[in-house]
């Protein structure tokens, strides 16, 4: 009760209240504004957080990344238009029920759903972060290094019909990581005597090159204009009461978004339509789902909104992030010497109840924050695109020249604007190469320390933890190839048969 009573001490700081307030409410603003999102904005706020308290810089970057899809769903139902790309699925029924006239019923059911979504992960992470972090113990330097590769494994799995690139792109990421000096000898590597490759890439600049100015370069090349949108009428505290109809479902969903943020490299989108085909599929209108279903729309909701703090699961208990989010939060816990893992728990309990209690909080500041703003945000969704590149473009340079003064970190962050630029044009993963760069360096420290006790290659896997994990990836390897194999095989009859029908047609 003392450890709890001094989280909340830690919370009710000045500073720390603010921190949260801003990120909560600044969260749903960028979601509401199609184009930018959280990955961006928190890319920019990054350099800003190194300077500040460690719990205020975190509770800041966890109110955008907890708050920024309920901002997201406003477009996404309003204009047809997902704020953030996880709330792609939203415009599938939030749009049609708009169209209908169902426009406050179709925001009142995404806000209660996304609350519902947010404090059941929340709870998630207060229950199995401890038990993680009492298991983290019997990890050693080579059960780390198997879960790391586990994490690598997962996350090109996850990108299913763009495997091989998902895995290139991973690998390029932990080969940018080895550039520069070495952590052991301090040798110099793939530095080609350019001094300015000493230093290695920074994750930072790396980041805000991929997500934010390439983002900008996107909206810079759109065609200028701001969509239109209409004003909404009603009360939204009865709306949102409705999502209670759908109990069922939100749970459900729920569960899919925690059990799938638990998991790296999986997330959102996976939690979305498992949760969205369980709705469908136990529905007793099935076929309105993508017409304007409010239970299509409570999975939908329910499922992203769960995967923030379920995501903080494995970063907080084992210091492994799940994706590129928690992998730019790591970087605030590193830099202010705040090892994520079971030290964390042990020694600054009090300030992971500040962040248990900061996620709750934040999930009642956006939602009374959504019942009176909804049509201020409909005239943030009216800026202008370019105007928005603008920005965007001004405050990454601002934010990556803060990190070391450097004009190189500046040229070398264009670089990689221009590098995701043309990854998301051709519709490539970015996320592979965060977690490349972030796990990479986990498992180059973790291998290098555990050589020394390995003989064989049967050391890795001699005790029962690494033992599971390696196991593991063999199967889901295994798994993911067998599932390859198959859709090819049912796949050759209909190009046989499709061949047969043009041959006819050519008779």
């Amino acid at each position: 009760m003392d450890t709890f009573l001094s989280g909340v001490e830690l919370l009710a700081r000045y500073d720390v209240a603010l921190a949260l307030l801003i990120g909560s409410v600044g969260g749903v603003i960028i979601g509401a504004i199609p184009g930018v999102g959280p990955a961006v904005a928190i890319a920019i706020l990054l350099p800003a957080t190194f300077s500040m308290d460690p719990l205020v810089g975190l509770t800041m970057l966890l109110g955008i990344y907890g708050s920024s899809m309920f901002g997201g769903a406003l477009p996404a139902i309003l204009i047809n238009t997902p704020g953030t790309a996880v709330n792609a699925l939203t415009t599938y029924d939030g749009h049609p029920m708009t169209k209908a006239g169902q426009a406050l019923r179709a925001l009142g059911l995404a806000y209660g759903a996304s609350f519902i979504g947010g404090i059941v992960s929340i709870v998630a992470l207060i229950l199995f972060s401890p038990v993680l972090a009492k298991i983290a113990p019997m990890f050693g330097s080579r059960e780390i290094f198997l879960a790391a590769l586990l994490g690598i494994v997962l996350v090109i799995i996850a990108h299913r019909g763009q495997t091989f690139a998902a895995g290139m792109l991973a690998a390029f990421g932990i080969l940018l990581q080895t550039v520069g000096l070495e952590p052991v000898k301090y040798t110099q590597r793939f530095t080609f005597g350019q001094e300015w490759l000493a230093s290695g890439f920074d994750l930072i600049v790396v980041v805000l090159g991929l997500f934010a100015i390439s983002q900008a370069f996107i909206l810079l090349n759109d065609p200028e204009g701001a969509p239109k949108t209409q004003r909404v009428e009603g009360r939204m505290l009865s709306a949102m009461t409705e999502v209670f109809r759908y109990k069922r479902i939100a749970s459900v969903g729920a569960g899919f978004g925690v059990l799938m943020g638990m998991i790296p490299g999986v997330g959102e989108f996976t939690a979305q339509f498992l949760s969205y085909t369980y709705a469908q599929k136990t529905s007793k209108d099935p076929d309105l789902f993508g017409k304007g279903s409010p239970e299509g729309l409570v999975a939908s909701e329910s499922a992203n909104n769960a995967v923030p703090a379920a995501a903080m699961i494995p970063l907080l208990a084992l210091g492994i992030p799940g994706e590129a989010l928690t992998a730019m939060m790591l970087s605030v816990f590193y830099v202010h010497n705040v090892i994520p893992g079971p030290a964390l728990f042990q020694n600054k309990l009090d300030f992971v109840y500040a962040l248990y209690i900061a996620m709750i909080a934040l999930n009642v500041i956006v939602v009374v924050f959504m019942l009176f703003s909804s049509n201020f945000l409909i005239r943030i969704i009216r800026i202008p695109t370019r105007f928005l590149g603008i920005m965007i473009l001004t405050l990454s340079f601002v934010g990556v020249y803060s990190l070391r003064n450097s004009v190189t970190d500046c040229a070398i962050a264009a670089g990689f604007g221009v590098f995701g630029l043309i990854l998301k044009r051709q519709n490539l993963p970015i996320v592979p190469i965060i977690l490349g760069m972030v796990l990479g360096n986990i498992m180059e420290v973790k291998l290098r320390s555990a050589m020394a006790r390995v003989k064989t290659p049967l050391d890795f896997v001699d005790r029962p933890i690494s033992a599971l994990i390696a196991t593991a990836i063999v199967l889901l390897i295994v798994a993911h190839i067998w599932g390859i194999i198959r859709e090819r095989r049912l796949r050759e009859p209909e190009m046989s048969h499709d061949h047969d029908v043009h041959d006819s047609q050519m008779r």
